[in-house]
């Protein structure tokens, strides 16, 4: 199934723009996928073309857009206000396209900005799923970033890898958890922070695809 490219007005603070999206629409769709990318790729970065088209291809509609830092050829992250608002236009989006409920998901950064989203009412997804939640820089776990996650009422899944360097110590990220209201955590072994697994040479396309049966397993038993 080819994406239909298309056009989510976002209203930023400073000013009305609009971001770049691919929306695959499946007749009947079991589920509607809001996908973000991570802070260093954009929505077409191969492990989110294989994970789109893998739950597209089992029968979840999948939105895939990009920040407004992408859209204007940074490579940076804006405000995370910028990021929030975008996630209120793709629910707004998706509501004028008659989806009346969906599934915030998002690799890294773009989860992280959705969870801040949800934990301050811009959004209000059926649940949230993030593909490596970055907890925290490499190596500045006291700088960790989840006291909104216990304002989420919602359904979260965390999809992380073992040697994830973004949430060591292990203990800290456990702790964190064990604060959020509804959340489990699905363990990839020996995986890091893009779902790499050391030894296992596979490419980006094929490692996301990997993970649409976590993905579409926690939507479809919500």
């Amino acid at each position: 199934m080819t994406p239909r490219p298309v056009r989510i007005p976002v209203a930023l603070p400073t000013g009305e723009t609009e971001v770049s999206g691919l929306w695959a629409a499946v007749p009947g769709a079991d589920a509607t996928i809001a996908l973000a990318h991570g802070a260093g790729a954009g929505m077409t970065h191969p492990f989110l073309e294989g994970l789109a088209g893998a739950l597209s291809g089992s029968g979840i509609a999948v939105l895939r857009f990009v920040f407004p830092y992408v859209e204007a050829g940074r490579r940076m992250p804006g405000p995370a206000a910028h990021a929030v608002a975008t996630w209120a236009g793709v629910q707004a989006w998706l509501e004028s396209e008659g989806v009346g409920a969906f599934v915030a998901v998002g690799k890294s950064y773009g989860g992280r900005m959705a969870s801040v989203a949800a934990a301050e009412g811009a959004v209000t997804p059926r649940a949230l799923a993030y593909l490596g939640y970055p907890l925290h820089a490499p190596g500045r776990s006291d700088k960790p970033r989840a006291d909104h996650l216990p304002r989420i009422s919602v359904p979260q899944l965390f999809v992380e890898g073992e040697n994830d360097p973004f949430i060591a110590p292990r203990e800290q990220f456990d702790d964190v958890v064990a604060t959020c209201h509804d959340a489990r955590v699905h363990w990839i072994e020996g995986a890091d922070h893009s779902f790499a697994v050391k030894g296992k040479r596979r490419p980006a396309e094929e490692i996301g695809a990997g993970l649409a049966g976590v993905v579409g397993e926690f939507v479809r038993g919500l």
